[in-house]
Protein backbone atom coordinates (compact mmCIF):
# COMPACT_ATOMS: atom_id res chain seq x y z
CA UNK A 1 0.00 0.00 0.00
CA UNK A 2 2.86 2.30 0.88
CA UNK A 3 4.44 1.55 -2.51
CA UNK A 4 1.25 2.69 -4.35
CA UNK A 5 1.16 5.83 -2.27
CA UNK A 6 4.75 6.68 -3.23
CA UNK A 7 4.06 5.99 -6.93
CA UNK A 8 1.03 8.29 -6.84
CA UNK A 9 3.08 10.97 -5.12
CA UNK A 10 5.76 10.74 -7.83
CA UNK A 11 3.17 10.99 -10.61
CA UNK A 12 1.65 14.07 -8.98
CA UNK A 13 5.08 15.65 -8.62
CA UNK A 14 5.92 14.96 -12.28
CA UNK A 15 2.60 16.46 -13.36
CA UNK A 16 3.30 19.60 -11.33
CA UNK A 17 6.78 19.90 -12.87
CA UNK A 18 5.34 19.54 -16.38
CA UNK A 19 2.75 22.22 -15.62
CA UNK A 20 5.39 24.63 -14.38
CA UNK A 21 7.65 23.97 -17.37
CA UNK A 22 4.84 24.40 -19.91
CA UNK A 23 3.27 27.45 -18.26
CA UNK A 24 3.83 30.47 -20.53
CA UNK A 25 6.10 33.16 -19.23
CA UNK A 26 4.16 36.27 -18.28
CA UNK A 27 4.75 39.07 -20.82
CA UNK A 28 3.40 42.57 -21.31
CA UNK A 29 0.52 42.77 -23.79
CA UNK A 30 1.47 44.47 -27.07
CA UNK A 31 -0.67 47.43 -28.02
CA UNK A 32 -0.37 49.57 -31.15
CA UNK A 33 -0.77 52.82 -29.25
CA UNK A 34 -2.95 54.19 -32.06
CA UNK A 35 -5.86 56.27 -30.80
CA UNK A 36 -8.84 55.18 -32.90
CA UNK A 37 -12.14 56.98 -33.36
CA UNK A 38 -14.87 54.92 -31.69
CA UNK A 39 -16.90 52.94 -34.27
CA UNK A 40 -20.48 54.16 -34.53
CA UNK A 41 -23.19 51.84 -33.25
CA UNK A 42 -25.84 51.06 -35.89
CA UNK A 43 -28.81 48.75 -36.34
CA UNK A 44 -27.70 46.33 -39.08
CA UNK A 45 -31.27 45.86 -40.26
CA UNK A 46 -32.65 42.68 -41.85
CA UNK A 47 -33.41 41.33 -45.32
CA UNK A 48 -36.51 43.54 -45.35
CA UNK A 49 -35.04 46.53 -43.49
CA UNK A 50 -32.04 48.68 -44.43
CA UNK A 51 -29.30 49.40 -41.86
CA UNK A 52 -30.01 52.44 -39.72
CA UNK A 53 -27.23 54.50 -41.34
CA UNK A 54 -28.31 53.72 -44.91
CA UNK A 55 -29.80 56.16 -47.40
CA UNK A 56 -32.89 54.42 -48.78
CA UNK A 57 -33.31 55.19 -52.48
CA UNK A 58 -36.35 52.98 -53.05
CA UNK A 59 -38.55 51.38 -50.41
CA UNK A 60 -41.37 50.27 -52.69
CA UNK A 61 -43.46 53.43 -52.29
CA UNK A 62 -42.15 55.90 -54.85
CA UNK A 63 -39.09 56.99 -56.84
CA UNK A 64 -38.98 60.51 -55.43
CA UNK A 65 -35.22 60.22 -54.84
CA UNK A 66 -34.55 59.67 -58.55
CA UNK A 67 -34.44 61.97 -61.56
CA UNK A 68 -36.39 60.70 -64.56
CA UNK A 69 -38.67 58.63 -62.33
CA UNK A 70 -41.83 59.98 -63.94
CA UNK A 71 -41.04 57.71 -66.90
CA UNK A 72 -40.90 54.55 -64.75
CA UNK A 73 -43.72 52.60 -63.16
CA UNK A 74 -44.09 51.78 -59.45
CA UNK A 75 -46.60 49.06 -58.69
CA UNK A 76 -46.98 46.58 -55.82
CA UNK A 77 -43.71 47.75 -54.24
CA UNK A 78 -41.71 47.23 -57.43
CA UNK A 79 -40.17 49.73 -59.88
CA UNK A 80 -39.96 48.94 -63.60
CA UNK A 81 -38.60 50.94 -66.54
CA UNK A 82 -40.97 52.33 -69.14
CA UNK A 83 -38.83 54.94 -70.86
CA UNK A 84 -35.31 56.22 -70.27
CA UNK A 85 -32.82 55.72 -67.41
CA UNK A 86 -33.16 57.05 -63.87
CA UNK A 87 -30.37 58.63 -61.80
CA UNK A 88 -30.26 59.18 -58.06
CA UNK A 89 -30.61 62.77 -56.88
CA UNK A 90 -27.92 62.11 -54.26
CA UNK A 91 -24.31 61.56 -55.26
CA UNK A 92 -21.95 59.02 -53.72
CA UNK A 93 -18.25 58.22 -53.59
CA UNK A 94 -17.00 55.29 -51.53
CA UNK A 95 -20.11 53.32 -50.67
CA UNK A 96 -21.96 50.04 -50.15
CA UNK A 97 -24.97 49.50 -52.40
CA UNK A 98 -27.78 46.99 -51.90
CA UNK A 99 -30.05 46.30 -54.86
CA UNK A 100 -32.66 43.63 -55.60
CA UNK A 101 -33.72 42.86 -59.16
CA UNK A 102 -35.65 40.30 -61.17
CA UNK A 103 -35.36 39.68 -64.90
CA UNK A 104 -38.62 38.95 -66.79
CA UNK A 105 -40.22 35.59 -66.00
CA UNK A 106 -41.35 35.29 -69.64
CA UNK A 107 -38.16 34.62 -71.56
CA UNK A 108 -37.76 36.55 -74.82
CA UNK A 109 -34.66 37.06 -76.91
CA UNK A 110 -31.14 35.82 -76.27
CA UNK A 111 -27.68 37.12 -75.42
CA UNK A 112 -27.70 40.83 -74.62
CA UNK A 113 -31.35 41.02 -75.70
CA UNK A 114 -32.65 39.10 -72.70
CA UNK A 115 -33.39 40.78 -69.36
CA UNK A 116 -30.81 43.52 -69.93
CA UNK A 117 -30.24 46.44 -67.55
CA UNK A 118 -27.35 47.81 -65.52
CA UNK A 119 -26.30 49.72 -62.44
CA UNK A 120 -23.87 52.55 -63.14
CA UNK A 121 -21.58 53.67 -60.33
CA UNK A 122 -20.97 57.43 -60.45
CA UNK A 123 -23.10 57.40 -63.63
CA UNK A 124 -20.25 55.83 -65.64
CA UNK A 125 -18.98 52.45 -64.32
CA UNK A 126 -21.48 49.67 -65.08
CA UNK A 127 -22.19 46.52 -63.13
CA UNK A 128 -24.15 44.53 -65.69
CA UNK A 129 -27.63 43.19 -65.05
CA UNK A 130 -28.75 40.46 -67.46
CA UNK A 131 -30.70 37.23 -67.56
CA UNK A 132 -27.65 34.96 -67.70
CA UNK A 133 -29.50 31.82 -66.62
CA UNK A 134 -28.87 29.35 -69.46
CA UNK A 135 -28.21 32.31 -71.77
CA UNK A 136 -24.87 32.53 -73.57
CA UNK A 137 -23.26 35.86 -74.35
CA UNK A 138 -19.75 37.32 -74.22
CA UNK A 139 -18.37 36.66 -70.72
CA UNK A 140 -17.50 40.26 -69.85
CA UNK A 141 -21.08 41.23 -70.68
CA UNK A 142 -23.00 38.66 -68.66
CA UNK A 143 -24.73 39.31 -65.35
CA UNK A 144 -22.30 40.30 -62.60
CA UNK A 145 -19.64 41.56 -64.99
CA UNK A 146 -17.98 44.95 -65.00
CA UNK A 147 -19.26 45.64 -68.47
CA UNK A 148 -16.69 44.80 -71.17
CA UNK A 149 -13.89 44.84 -68.59
CA UNK A 150 -14.12 41.76 -66.37
CA UNK A 151 -16.44 38.72 -66.32
CA UNK A 152 -18.01 37.52 -63.06
CA UNK A 153 -15.90 34.90 -61.29
CA UNK A 154 -18.89 32.53 -61.46
CA UNK A 155 -22.39 32.59 -62.93
CA UNK A 156 -24.59 32.90 -59.81
CA UNK A 157 -27.86 33.76 -61.57
CA UNK A 158 -31.23 32.56 -60.41
CA UNK A 159 -33.99 31.52 -62.81
CA UNK A 160 -35.86 34.19 -64.82
CA UNK A 161 -38.46 35.95 -62.69
CA UNK A 162 -36.78 35.09 -59.37
CA UNK A 163 -35.52 37.91 -57.16
CA UNK A 164 -31.76 38.36 -56.98
CA UNK A 165 -29.51 40.60 -54.88
CA UNK A 166 -26.42 42.68 -55.50
CA UNK A 167 -24.19 43.80 -52.66
CA UNK A 168 -21.63 46.21 -54.11
CA UNK A 169 -18.67 47.70 -52.25
CA UNK A 170 -17.19 50.55 -54.25
CA UNK A 171 -14.11 52.68 -53.70
CA UNK A 172 -14.23 55.63 -56.06
CA UNK A 173 -11.27 56.58 -58.25
CA UNK A 174 -9.20 59.55 -57.13
CA UNK A 175 -7.88 62.33 -59.36
CA UNK A 176 -5.37 65.08 -58.70
CA UNK A 177 -4.88 68.01 -61.04
CA UNK A 178 -6.79 66.16 -63.74
CA UNK A 179 -4.73 62.98 -63.50
CA UNK A 180 -5.72 59.59 -62.12
CA UNK A 181 -3.84 58.81 -58.90
CA UNK A 182 -5.92 55.83 -57.74
CA UNK A 183 -8.25 53.66 -59.87
CA UNK A 184 -11.72 52.74 -58.73
CA UNK A 185 -12.12 49.36 -57.03
CA UNK A 186 -15.29 47.27 -56.82
CA UNK A 187 -16.36 44.08 -55.06
CA UNK A 188 -19.70 42.53 -56.02
CA UNK A 189 -21.70 39.77 -54.32
CA UNK A 190 -24.55 38.33 -56.35
CA UNK A 191 -27.02 36.30 -54.31
CA UNK A 192 -24.42 36.13 -51.52
CA UNK A 193 -21.66 34.87 -53.84
CA UNK A 194 -18.54 36.91 -54.66
CA UNK A 195 -18.52 37.55 -58.41
CA UNK A 196 -16.10 40.52 -58.44
CA UNK A 197 -13.23 40.46 -55.98
CA UNK A 198 -11.62 43.85 -55.42
CA UNK A 199 -11.44 44.48 -59.18
CA UNK A 200 -9.64 47.64 -60.34
CA UNK A 201 -11.92 49.39 -62.79
CA UNK A 202 -10.17 50.31 -66.04
CA UNK A 203 -12.27 53.38 -66.77
CA UNK A 204 -15.68 54.29 -68.16
CA UNK A 205 -17.72 51.34 -69.42
CA UNK A 206 -19.06 51.78 -72.95
CA UNK A 207 -20.35 49.34 -75.56
CA UNK A 208 -18.62 51.09 -78.48
CA UNK A 209 -15.25 52.20 -77.06
CA UNK A 210 -12.41 50.85 -74.90
CA UNK A 211 -12.39 51.85 -71.21
CA UNK A 212 -10.68 55.10 -70.30
CA UNK A 213 -10.71 57.39 -67.29
CA UNK A 214 -11.97 60.93 -67.58
CA UNK A 215 -11.46 63.22 -64.56
CA UNK A 216 -14.54 63.81 -62.41
CA UNK A 217 -15.52 64.79 -58.89
CA UNK A 218 -15.27 62.72 -55.73
CA UNK A 219 -18.96 61.80 -55.91
CA UNK A 220 -21.49 60.97 -58.59
CA UNK A 221 -25.06 59.65 -58.90
CA UNK A 222 -26.16 56.04 -59.33
CA UNK A 223 -27.90 55.27 -62.60
CA UNK A 224 -30.29 52.42 -63.39
CA UNK A 225 -30.50 51.59 -67.06
CA UNK A 226 -33.55 51.02 -69.22
CA UNK A 227 -32.40 48.70 -72.01
CA UNK A 228 -35.90 47.98 -73.24
CA UNK A 229 -36.53 44.96 -71.03
CA UNK A 230 -39.05 45.01 -68.12
CA UNK A 231 -36.51 44.27 -65.37
CA UNK A 232 -37.94 44.82 -61.88
CA UNK A 233 -36.25 46.55 -58.94
CA UNK A 234 -36.93 46.79 -55.22
CA UNK A 235 -35.24 47.50 -51.88
CA UNK A 236 -32.42 49.84 -52.96
CA UNK A 237 -30.22 51.47 -50.33
CA UNK A 238 -26.73 52.96 -50.02
CA UNK A 239 -24.31 53.33 -47.13
CA UNK A 240 -21.56 55.90 -47.48
CA UNK A 241 -18.19 54.53 -46.36
CA UNK A 242 -15.69 56.56 -44.39
CA UNK A 243 -12.45 55.39 -42.83
CA UNK A 244 -12.12 55.89 -39.07
CA UNK A 245 -9.87 58.69 -37.94
CA UNK A 246 -6.80 57.74 -35.94
CA UNK A 247 -3.83 59.30 -34.23
CA UNK A 248 -0.50 57.55 -34.13
CA UNK A 249 1.59 57.76 -30.96
CA UNK A 250 4.46 60.20 -30.89
CA UNK A 251 7.78 58.43 -31.54
CA UNK A 252 9.81 57.97 -28.39
CA UNK A 253 13.22 59.59 -28.32
CA UNK A 254 16.03 57.14 -27.59
CA UNK A 255 17.44 57.35 -24.09
CA UNK A 256 20.75 59.28 -23.98
CA UNK A 257 23.80 57.09 -23.81
CA UNK A 258 25.85 57.26 -20.63
CA UNK A 259 29.31 58.68 -21.09
CA UNK A 260 32.16 56.36 -20.24
CA UNK A 261 34.34 57.69 -17.44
Amino acid sequence: MKRYFLVGLCVAALAMCAFLLLKPVDAAEWKSGIEWEEPKVIDPGSPEKAPSDAIVLFDGKDLSKWDGADKWEVKDGVASPVKGDITSKDSFGDCQIHLEFATPSVVKGSGQGRGNSGLFLMNRYEVQILDSFDNKTYFDGQCGSIYKQHPPLVNACRKPGEWQTYEIIFNAPKFKEGKLVKPGVVTVLQNGVVVQNNWEILGNTAWDAPPSYKPHGDKGPIRLQNHGDPVKFRNIWVRELRELTSKKPEPKEPAPKEKAE
